[in-house]
């Protein structure tokens, strides 16, 4: 399949095997490798013919892949593994912890400068499609105010971080918008509402035997970046609840920005752009492998470093050409 873009995927979670039924549905990729830190043996990758290995041989595999497509967690691996393979390929992931992406755009800058690879973080729907919805609203609508909603879902960066704490077995978190807030918003009030106004966090946790319970809700509702800042309900469940209630990845959300327009007659004006999603990593795998497409391009340019979706043209994320677009679309 000469001509495709060849996708490495490193890490084989849920965001990984995404990132795999993405590379599927868009014909100008296909899947090169797949890199797991478990035992490549213990792994049965959907794509038949596509070969897993160690992640720490994913370097002396540089011949064999065009772009990789990072899925480990915001939490603790990707501040460490995005910069580090940015050294040897052109990579994208998903980093999520807003407060943390100007800290690790400058790691992987330098990494990727320094090798001449290209890179895209915080690539998914927020950080991603939401931050260019708010880029375009506030651009557009200068007099007015953002409004970012999440959810109801499964927030899979928290959940993974209330799964590192000592004591858990397994946990899911759900994001809830508070129906007043979003009313108030969509009826052009332009109120000013904090952090803990607008959403409520509800964590479902499996505990290990043993483990102090106590100690475990205390470190979630303290978690700065994570559950400082809202209101948050902790529940303990066993497994087979988790299974059975849980075991989707749902979410969504809204990025609303109200703002007037006009001189002395004044309009009001409601941009919202909305998202509701059947699972979570599922469609941010898709949003990944089409920056995944853009950064093969800008890479083919001599572009090299690291962009966000800010730096991305759309054109770069569309498989048709650029005359096709402006015939079809425009």
């Amino acid at each position: 399949m000469s001509g495709h873009i060849r996708i490495g995927i490193y890490g084989y979670g849920n965001l990984g095997k995404g990132v795999e039924c993405a590379v599927k549905q868009n014909p100008d990729m296909e899947l090169a490798a797949v890199f797991t830190r478990r035992d490549p043996k213990s792994l049965s990758v959907l794509t038949e013919g596509v070969g897993v290995y160690r992640a720490e041989d994913a370097a002396a595999m540089q011949d064999k892949v065009d772009v990789m497509i990072l899925c480990g967690g915001s939490a603790t691996d990707l501040p460490t593994q995005t910069p580090k393979l940015a050294r040897y390929f052109h990579v994208i992931d998903s980093f999520d912890t807003h407060a943390k992406i100007p800290e690790h755009f400058a790691a992987v800058d330098a990494a990727a400068k320094e090798s001449g690879k290209i890179a895209v973080i915080s690539c998914g729907w927020d950080p991603g499609m939401f931050s260019l919805n708010r880029l375009y609203a506030g651009a557009i609508l200068p007099r007015g105010c953002d409004y970012t909603f999440w959810g109801k879902g499964v927030s899979q960066g928290h959940s993974d971080a209330v799964r590192r704490i000592p004591g858990v077995a397994d946990a899911r978190q759900y994001t809830i918008p508070v129906p007043e807030a979003l009313e108030r918003v969509r009826s052009g009030e332009n109120p000013k509402l904090s952090t803990r106004q607008k959403h409520t966090r509800e964590c479902f946790v499996v505990a290990e035997e043993g483990a102090d319970r106590a100690r475990i809700e205390e470190e979630i509702k303290t978690m700065p970046n994570y559950f400082a800042d809202y209101d948050t309900t902790v529940h303990f469940i066993d497994a087979e609840e988790m299974r059975e209630e849980h075991s989707g990845i749902p979410h969504g959300g809204f990025v609303i920005r109200s703002g007037r327009t006009g001189w002395e007659e004044e309009y009001g004006n409601v941009i919202e752009y909305s998202l509701k999603l059947d699972s979570n990593p599922a469609f941010t795998a898709s949003v990944l492998a089409a920056y995944a497409r853009a950064a093969y391009r800008m890479a083919k340019e001599g572009q090299q470093g690291c962009k966000t979706v800010f730096d991305v043209a759309p054109a770069y994320l569309s498989p048709l050409d650029k005359e096709t677009l402006r015939r079809s679309m425009l």
